[in-house]
């Protein structure tokens, strides 16, 4: 691939330790047309970027999500390639990263697993990714075994088709789940995963960020697998009223005492909960009607157009 048909992105906040380095990796790699989108870093991160060779943005917003969807207005090359700005990331993985997208893929995640270094990753954050990914695996039906990689590489033009709005580091998720909905061909491919360097902090706060992340799941599964988002309500809804209705009978039958508040609730709890069922078999249905539809339609417009015949005089 030529390298002036990408355009590197590093979102960054307060990376001044390490983006000198790591734009200084990719321009050894070839790649000359670097974005940095910066979110009013404080510790000189933008001058050294600068420095480096690197064409800095200051985004007008707060937040990763925020960053990666502005810094698109800014790329008028075919091809990005995505990493973060503190060093954790090989450039020379780059042709790996590549590589799937001459072969006709649109999206491209790099599997940190695949080679993650000792002191990459602690054992809670790497916890949270395995819980993160099998319930995405669950959830939206596909396996893309590291959906939390910030090293991605992607077409614009299939960018354009995700709808994203996550501000924060739940832009990963939000594009994985986009993926999986609107069939971009999405590769997985091994990567380096390194340990920050000494002098670089983290910007992820593991509770509050992976609260967001799974918040993202669910949040997207409304569109995505509407069968999960409600039933899992409606299931906990009803096993909740039951539990209240066996507790009310058993106090009813052994001791004659009658809890008509909590009956009344249990019932309730019930009907809400085998209603939300309901309403995701439908929806779900509805749901998969659509998607054939845009299949055949897709099919349609792919196919090449009819040779008119010519009438007979």
């Amino acid at each position: 691939m030529d390298r002036a048909d990408v355009c590197v992105l590093l979102p960054t906040y307060n990376e001044a330790e390490t983006i000198g380095e790591v734009i200084d990796g990719y321009r050894r790699e070839g790649f000359t047309d670097i974005l940095v989108v910066d979110g009013e870093s404080t510790d000189g991160t933008q001058t050294i970027a600068a420095e480096h060779g690197a064409r800095v943005v200051i985004q007008s917003g707060t937040g990763k999500g925020q960053a990666v969807r502005e810094a698109i207005e800014h790329i008028d090359a075919e091809y990005v390639l995505m990493a973060d700005g503190d060093g954790t990331y090989r450039p020379g993985d780059a042709d790996a990263m590549l590589a799937p997208l001459e072969a006709g893929y649109e999206h491209v995640i790099g599997d940190r697993f695949a080679n993650m270094k000792p002191g990459s990753m602690t054992r809670l954050n790497r916890l949270g990714n395995r819980v993160v990914n099998r319930a995405f695996a669950y959830i939206h039906g596909r396996d893309l075994r590291d959906i939390l990689s910030g090293y991605r590489a992607f077409t614009r033009r299939s960018f354009a088709r995700l709808a994203l709005s996550a501000d924060g580091f739940g832009i990963e998720t939000e594009m994985a789940v986009e993926c999986v909905k609107r069939d971009v061909k999405t590769k997985v491919v091994p990567i380096t995963y390194r340990p920050r360097p000494d002098g670089s902090d983290t910007n992820l706060h593991p509770l509050r960020d992976g609260g967001i992340i799974f918040l993202e799941l669910y949040r997207r599964a409304k569109t995505n697998n509407p069968l999960f988002y409600f039933g899992s309500v409606g299931l906990l809804s009803t096993m909740s009223g039951a539990l209240l209705a066996v507790y009310v009978a058993v106090e009813w039958i052994t001791q004659r005492i009658s809890h008509e508040v909590i009956a009344v609730v249990a019932a309730a709890a019930i009907i809400f909960g085998v209603q939300l069922l309901m309403f995701g078999v439908l929806s779900d249905m509805i749901f998969t009607l659509h998607r054939e539809q845009l299949q055949k339609i897709e099919e349609i417009e792919e196919r090449p157009p009819r040779l008119e015949r010519k009438q007979r005089p």
